[in-house]
């Protein structure tokens, strides 16, 4: 994505760039994954109130960088306060980057920071965001820059809402990972996607088992919604092709897209990893 970025904003012309930050949390492994490109670092907030701004690899602004861009990775702790900004909150006028993030810092410790961690409500977190605000740029109005703040709370998955098989690399591997879904389902007490599951995992599967020839892995996630996951270690990525009247094949992806909420694919160390998402029944 970095790269792609970086070719769009370079296209502009030599006197463009922009800076980013990407982060992606794992509730399954409370791993954060974070590449940033001349960004200023992001500040974690523990539960203990004490707050960080992590060391990061340094990577050129986008416009301005020369792929690979290097990342980093931090652990995080259950109801950890993840803060992203812009350079324009922390260097008001009149204020420096060292000062600016040090006024962010303490405001970051105070109680009331504390109480949104304990109960991250919507409210809360936007209350803790106009203090900040007002602490660290008391007239916005005075900005140089655009100033922009965002806080995620980020919670680990507890393990009974995770499920995870291994299947073998042969035909029998769908049919496996339809039996594992329906009993798996079956203890969540989520019978009504019992039905339309078992469909989404047999064309993963089958995705998989086909083209790379090798074992896999079925993961089901429980949280807000339903996900599946299907892991190899093929590198080559799904896309949906149309199939002509007489193919047998090709049309499991349509299939995909139109049963799920929502589908991807995303490479990991050692292959890739095919998702699907579903809403939960509203009595879930």
């Amino acid at each position: 994505m970095f790269i792609h970025l970086n070719d769009l904003v370079t296209a502009l012309g030599d006197d463009f760039y922009a800076t980013c930050l990407y982060a992606v949390y794992d509730p399954t492994s409370s791993g954060c994954t974070i590449l940033t490109a001349g960004h200023p670092p992001l500040a974690v907030v523990h539960p203990d109130g004490a707050v960080r701004f992590p060391d990061l690899p340094l990577n050129p602004p986008l416009g301005a960088a020369s792929p690979p861009f290097e990342s980093g990775s931090l652990e995080l702790p259950p109801d950890s306060l993840l803060v992203l900004y812009t350079d324009g909150l922390i260097e008001p006028p009149e204020l420096g980057l060292d000062l600016g993030m040090a006024l962010m810092a303490r405001q970051l410790g105070s109680a009331q920071v504390l109480a949104a961690q304990a109960e991250p409500t919507a409210a809360r977190l936007n209350a803790v965001c106009d203090s900040v605000i007002a602490t660290v740029l008391p007239a916005p109005q005075q900005a140089n820059d655009d100033a922009a703040l965002l806080l995620a709370g980020v919670h680990p998955l507890p393990s009974d809402d995770i499920a995870t098989w291994t299947l073998p690399a042969d035909p029998q591997a769908a049919s496996q990972a339809r039996c594992h879904v329906r009993h798996q389902l079956a203890r969540w007490g989520l019978h009504d996607l019992e039905m339309t599951t078992a469909l989404l995992v047999s064309e993963l599967v089958g995705n998989v088992v086909r083209p790379v020839g090798g074992p896999s892995t079925l993961r089901l996630l429980r949280s807000n919604s339903l996900i599946c996951e299907v892991t190899d270690n093929g590198p080559a990525m799904p896309h949906i092709r149309r199939a002509a009247d007489t193919d047998e094949g090709g049309r499991g992806l349509q299939l995909v897209a139109a049963l799920a909420e929502r589908w991807g694919a995303r490479y990991t160390s050692s292959g890739k990893c095919i998702w699907t998402e579903q809403a939960l029944p509203e009595a879930a």
